[in-house]
């Protein structure tokens, strides 16, 4: 992922997205060959309902600066209500990770349909500036660490 170049940071961003919907404008705006930051790594899942608090906590442990979930619009879910079950845990994780001292605009979640490929690219633009702005995440230097003793 990307590294220090030139004393800049550079944001390690993971994304859970929606098979049916983020995912599917992720790979639109790839395909339309739109242009957006390469910090981020997209994990994709069935739907944003499946994404667990756990894998969010794991990830800002594991030396990511940032977090991204991108599910369908409310009432256009694959499966009915799952991203409705997101957007309650989203409100959840962000009194989480605030409690454990990880700021919470480092958490971001928007609805984004298939067809919003520049949507996709224009707030993956958005969320590496934001946490840019931030500096690196709390927990990057455990994992850095971690590099350098093997």
């Amino acid at each position: 992922m990307g590294e220090e170049v030139k004393g800049e940071f550079e944001p390690r961003i993971i994304g859970f997205t929606c098979n049916w919907c983020t995912y599917a404008a992720a790979d639109l705006a790839g395909t339309a060959r739109m242009k957006y930051p390469p910090n981020i790594r997209l994990i994709r899942q069935m739907c944003s309902g499946r994404v667990d608090p756990l894998f969010v906590l794991k990830v800002f442990l594991r030396g990511a600066d940032g977090v991204f979930i991108g599910g369908c619009h409310p009432g256009e879910c694959h499966y009915m209500t799952g991203n409705l079950s997101a957007r309650r845990r989203y409100s959840m994780m962000k009194k989480l990770l605030e409690s454990v001292g990880i700021d919470p605009k480092r958490l971001r979640m928007e609805w984004i349909s298939a067809s919003e490929g520049i949507k996709f690219s224009d707030t993956v633009k958005e969320f590496t500036a934001q946490i840019k702005g931030l500096g690196p995440g709390p927990f990057r230097h455990i994992e850095t660490e971690g590099k350098e003793q093997k």
